[in-house]
This record gives C-alpha cells, sequence and structure tokens, in this order.
C-alpha cells in the first residue's frame, strides 16, 4: 500500500483554492453531482438486491431495503466528502454498501434461518463492526504499510472470483429456482447474455459518458426486453407508495451474536484496507496531499457510515472506486459535486416507487450485469498484482494460498456444513477467508523481514504542477506517482 510523507497540504500555483475544495456554480454542481448518481446507481442498489434475495425476502422488503440503502448512501457520501470533525476524508469519495460484505451477510443471514431473523443478526453485527471501524481508525491509518499491493490486489481479486457464482446463479434464475425446471433454462440464459452483450457494445460504441452508465443502461435494456416478452410484473410499482422514509430499526431490534460480529468485524477490516486503497488513489487523481490523518478520518466516516446501515437497514459502506474513476474522466474534482450526488441519493431513498422499479428487474438480467461488474472488481485486483514482482516466491506465495483460500468454501462447501454454526458464520466466506490468508501471509513472509513497502512521493507530485516554462500546470490533468485502486 502506498503511504505519504508529512508535509502540508500542497496548492497550485496561482491558486488560493484547491479544486478538491472548490465550490462550483449550482449547475454545474447539479449537473456533475447527478452524473456521479447515474454512474453509482446500478452498483449500489445491487447488494441489497442479492442480499435479499438470498434471504427469501419478500417484494416490499426487497423494496424498503433498496431505499433504505439509497438514503443511508446519500447521507454517508455526504459526510466523507464534506466531513464533521475529524470524521470524512474531504475528498471527492462517493461511499456505497461493499461487495466484500456480500457473502458473509448472506452466510449470517441464512444461518440465522433467513428472512426477517436473518436481517436482524446481521444488523447486529454491522453495528458492532461499524463502532469497531470508528475507534480503531487512527491505529489502522498507521498501519498502511502492512497492506502493500500485493495483498490489495490478492483481496479484490478474490473478491470478484468469489462474487462471479453469484452473478451467474442470477443468470440462471436465481437461487430461489434452484431444482426447478426453470433453473438454467434458455431463456434465463438469452437474458443474461443479451444484458451483458448490451453492456459491452455500449462500452465498445459509446462516448466515454455513455460508457460509465453501460450497467445501469443494460439493466434498462435488458428488462425493458422482458417485459415485452410478458417476464416482468410492474403492478407491484403502481401499489407503491411516492413518500417513504426509512424508519431506524424497521425490522425490529437488531440481535447481537459472537461469531457473526467477529465475521463482520474481519469484513471491515479488509474494507478498511480497500477504502485505504481508494484514498490514495484519488488523491493521486486530485493531486491532494493524503497522510495518516486523512486516512484516519475517511475510515471514520466508513464507520459511521456502517452504524447508520445497520441503524437505518442498510448494509456496511466502504469509498466506492467507481466514481473515482469517474473523477478521473471528467476531470471535476471538487468534493462538493460529491455532496450534491448524496442530496440526489437522499432524495432516491425518500421514493419506494424508485425501489419498486428496480426491485422487478428480472434475476436473469441482474446477473448478466452483475457478472461484468464483479469481473471487473476482480480485474482491478489484476490490474495492482500486475505491480508486484511475482516472480520473488514469497508475493508469489501469498497470492497462490490466498486465491485457494477463498474459492475453498464455494469449491468444497460441504467442509463448512460440517462446522458449528458459529464458525460457519466466520469462516463459510471466501472473501473473508482469503483476505484473512492474505493478510496473516504478508505478516509472515514480510512485515517480521523488515521489507520496504511502496511509497508515493508528495513532492514529486506538487513539483509536477508547474510546467517546465514555470507556468501551471493543468490542474486537471492526469494523475502522477504510483498506480493504485
Amino acid at each position: 500500500m502506498a503511504r505519504s510523507s508529512r508535509h502540508s497540504s500542497p496548492q497550485f500555483a496561482g491558486q488560493r483554492t484547491h479544486p478538491v475544495d472548490e465550490v462550483l456554480p449550482v449547475g454545474k454542481l447539479t449537473l456533475y453531482g447527478f452524473q456521479h448518481v447515474l454512474a453509482f446507481y446500478a452498483a449500489a442498489v445491487i447488494v441489497p438486491i442479492l442480499v435479499g434475495n438470498a434471504l427469501g425476502l419478500t417484494h416490499e422488503q426487497l423494496v424498503y431495503l433498496i431505499n433504505a440503502d439509497l438514503l443511508t448512501c446519500g447521507i454517508a457520501s455526504i459526510i466523507q466528502a464534506f466531513g464533521i470533525w475529524k470524521i470524512g476524508a474531504r475528498l471527492p469519495l462517493v461511499q456505497g454498501v461493499t461487495f466484500t460484505a456480500v457473502s458473509p451477510m448472506i452466510a449470517i443471514g441464512l444461518g440465522a434461518g433467513g428472512g426477517v431473523a436473518g436481517l436482524l443478526v446481521v444488523y447486529g453485527a454491522v453495528i458492532t463492526a461499524g463502532i469497531a471501524t470508528f475507534l480503531f481508525a487512527p491505529f489502522f491509518s498507521k498501519l498502511v504499510k502492512y497492506f502493500p499491493p500485493v495483498v490489495i490486489g490478492t483481496i479484490l481479486t478474490i473478491i470478484g472470483l468469489t462474487l462471479i457464482p453469484q452473478g451467474l446463479q442470477d443468470a440462471a434464475g436465481g437461487a430461489q429456482l434452484i431444482g426447478h425446471p426453470e433453473y438454467g433454462s434458455g431463456k434465463n440464459l438469452a437474458y443474461a447474455l443479451g444484458t451483458l452483450l448490451f453492456i459491452l457494445a455500449v462500452v465498445r460504441l459509446g462516448k466515454p459518458y455513455l460508457s460509465s452508465l453501460a450497467v445501469l443502461l443494460g439493466l434498462i435494456g435488458g428488462t425493458a426486453v422482458a417485459w415485452f416478452f410478458g417476464d416482468v410484473d410492474f403492478s407491484a410499482v403502481g401499489n407503491a407508495d411516492w413518500f417513504g422514509v426509512s424508519t431506524p430499526f424497521h425490522y425490529g431490534m437488531p440481535k447481537f451474536e459472537l461469531f457473526p460480529i467477529i465475521a463482520m468485524v474481519v469484513v471491515m477490516l479488509i474494507t478498511m484496507v480497500e477504502t485505504t486503497g481508494d484514498v490514495y488513489a484519488i488523491g493521486e487523481i486530485t493531486r491532494k496531499r493524503v497522510d495518516n490523518a486523512t486516512v484516519a478520518n475517511a475510515l471514520r466516516a466508513d464507520g459511521v457510515a456502517t452504524v447508520l446501515g445497520g441503524v437505518l437497514n442498510s448494509f456496511p459502506y466502504v469509498a466506492f472506486a467507481e466514481n473515482i474513476g469517474l473523477v478521473r474522466m471528467s476531470r471535476v474534482m471538487s468534493r462538493f459535486v460529491v455532496v450534491a450526488a448524496g442530496v440526489f441519493m437522499i432524495c432516491l431513498g425518500l421514493l419506494p416507487k424508485v425501489g419498486s422499479v428496480v426491485a422487478v428487474i428480472p434475476h436473469p438480467v441482474l446477473g448478466g450485469a452483475a457478472v461484468s461488474m464483479f469481473g471487473m472488481v476482480a480485474t482491478v485486483g489484476i490490474q495492482i498484482l500486475g505491480k508486484v514482482d511475482l516472480r520473488e516466491e514469497r508475493n508469489a506465495l501469498i497470492l497462490a494460498v490466498s486465491l485457494g483460500a477463498g474459492l475453498l468454501p464455494s469449491a468444497v462447501a460441504p467442509f463448512f456444513d460440517r462446522m458449528p454454526a458459529d464458525v460457519k458464520a466466520i469462516l463459510d466466506s471466501g472473501i473473508t477467508l482469503g483476505g484473512l490468508t492474505a493478510i496473516l501471509l504478508n505478516l509472515f513472509f514480510n512485515v517480521l523481514t523488515s521489507r520496504k513497502s511502496m511509497e508515493i512521493d508528495w513532492d514529486d507530485i506538487e513539483d509536477g504542477e508547474d510546467g517546465e516554462d514555470g507556468e501551471a500546470a493543468d490542474p486537471h490533468g492526469p494523475p502522477m506517482g504510483v498506480p493504485t485502486r
């Protein structure tokens, strides 16, 4: 993991305000903020859909999860970008439910009986893990050197590889069809493949802005085709209210059970590594100096957002890498654009009809889109691993053994079925098991030998702000330094 030197924050030549802290006119804030929402929306709603479907929730319960997620996303993004006290990085970072928690939450929920009963145990674990994240944030920010690219790249690759089967299961028709003739039918696979091909076509033929919306357009297009053939029922949308507020503990008081809490704390440890990488990445893109305090503030925001998620019927939150790419592409660096996006998300979260529309997306269409998104998560991990010297035996072993551990729960499910339910809640997740393996092996192979980690030279970045002729360089130019997620 890259880490920063301890200097004061650089300023752009001839500018008193860093582009990150620039307050744009209302019109631009609205336009650019809505663009962030569009780029983020599909990934934002897919986690509550996957978890809700896996736990066997009703359509109405699923709609409530989606709206609660959007509402909390908006609040969390504002906290992260605007900042309150020592909470929030004050960088253009959008907060969303982490993919890392999908498999562990499903395992915890099903272990507690599924449905609402399973959700209550999940929420108890989420709230406790959020509090732990908040308290541990300042200490974790000083441990950045113990999470080099080999660990982050391995964890992201495992996340993608273990979530892809979830997408493929939806492509076949969803978990509720397993054992039925419709599961894996040609029609379901046609919807999934058609959605995926549509996404690929938009990326290939569309302009950069359109490409950033490819997944969202794929979901809309796939649902439209399924509706044309009579496989989508919008009747529930008409019955949904126009306005509704997600009330705290809507499903009842959370249940706090030890082993699910341990599992979720491990998940948050992994997401802290993920957020740390995202903070350094956005720092490089915006040329805004990042130090341990910035990382600690970002992690505190993750903790607060995760506690809010458990209270407002949502899930754990993390800085979203998808929108970091949008910042780089659009060259709009103002954190107040993300604040505007947060306001939009809050408004969407107060409209149950919007959530109801999302909830009717057919499983195969969702699966086709999910395969592309989860595959991209794995690709980002592989991209980071490309910067690692895998010819070095220790790094190669960290990757090899961690991948094996990550695939174990899905490859040999009976092994975990024989474990006590509480232990299974911790270990029966490829993301948790593989991530822990990567962290521990790195400690064993690299930390104990005091090997140096990769650094960002912020002085080089600051020097790069001035052109050779002494004129100020474009503040929205390409990022410098070590490539990170």
